[in-house]
């Protein structure tokens, strides 16, 4: 009888331990998914959280290079049609690209006059188009334009446009946006933000929204 128990005490050891391996590599393959799966998820996180790619616009300044061809390389402003003039490209249409696809798009036009023309396109002068601006209207310092940046706050716009006049009712300003085909005004309180420091007056501006300034009637 001691004999069949310490047989089959071998037999569930052997099983055990021929069993063990298959265990670890499962444990191993989940722990690889694992891995990957979290790798998908964080890429995914990048590619949903990436800044968006500036735009060019008219009143941009562009440097344009083209790789050992000096001649050919030069800056040029954005005409106000959106388009722009180089050596041998006339009239090319540059309004709402990126830089990169403007630099295929030279390299493509190029190519008919230069063996494997690389080319590269830089922004130095920074408008964007219309619908990437920033507006400010009314009694600000200095009502004009910006071009948006990323994470830009209604505090960034009123120090570009150097603060309030004496005149302005800076809380009775508003934002008109327009968002998927529909307009909206939004109340903000420039005066409090600027001049008490009150930091829960300031919020996020979008790129787009026209910043109304009105005069104040006493």
């Amino acid at each position: 009888m001691e004999k069949m128990t310490n047989l089959r005490f071998f037999l569930l050891m052997g099983c055990a331990l021929l069993l063990f391996p298959f265990s670890l590599t499962a444990a191993g393959i989940g722990s690889d998914n694992s891995i990957k799966e979290e790798r998908k998820n964080t890429d995914e996180s990048k590619t949903t959280n990436r800044t968006p790619f500036y735009h060019i616009g008219p009143g941009d300044t562009l440097n344009v290079f083209v790789w050992r061809n000096p001649d050919l390389s030069l800056a040029v402003p954005v005409r106000p049609d959106g388009r722009i003039s180089l050596p041998l490209v006339e009239d090319l249409l540059v309004d709402g690209k990126t830089p990169t696809m403007l630099a295929r798009e030279i390299e493509k036009a190029l190519a008919i006059y230069v063996k494997d023309p690389i080319v590269t396109v830089i922004v130095t002068g920074f408008v964007g188009p219309y619908d990437q601006q920033i507006r400010v209207i009314g009694e600000a310092g200095k009502p004009q334009a910006l071009p948006y940046r990323a994470n830009m706050t209604l505090l960034d716009v009123m120090i570009a446009v150097g603060g309030l006049t004496e005149y302005a009712s800076g809380n009775q300003s508003v934002i008109v946006r327009t968002q998927n085909g529909i307009q909206q005004q939004i109340e903000v309180r420039i005066e409090d933000l600027i001049k008490d420091g009150d930091i829960s007056a300031n919020l996020n501006l979008l790129p787009g929204d026209i910043l109304i300034i009105p005069e104040s009637w006493f």
